[in-house]
């Protein structure tokens, strides 16, 4: 776990490593089994998913899709200039400060 920039939550939150991220999507499908099981979506479906980043990170995310975007493999390295990071591996443009990136 690593506190990175987030682009959608516009705000700096706890991302997961790739074998946290590997549990939490496990947590994420079993939630919607559940639901397809019950054969309504509920928020308490996804406790498991919701309560292992709470108990991961300090953090209490209410929302599963979030914590889906909040793996640190799906972006980029840290820019150069502001810090943020790159939206994706290969991006070339930082959007917060306008920095160009040489790869």
């Amino acid at each position: 776990m690593k506190i990175r920039y987030c682009w959608r939550c516009r705000t700096d939150v706890p991302m997961l490593d790739s074998e946290e991220g590997k549990i939490a999507s496990k947590l994420l499908a079993e939630g919607f089994k559940e639901s397809k099981r019950q054969r309504k979506h509920s928020p308490e479906n996804f406790r498991k998913l919701l309560d292992y980043y709470k108990d991961l990170t300090g953090y209490e995310e209410t929302n599963p899709n979030a914590i889906m975007h909040h793996f640190i493999d799906m972006y980029g390295p840290d820019c150069e200039n502001c810090g943020k990071p790159y939206r994706t591996e290969t991006a070339t443009f930082c959007p917060k400060c306008g920095n160009k990136r040489e790869i």
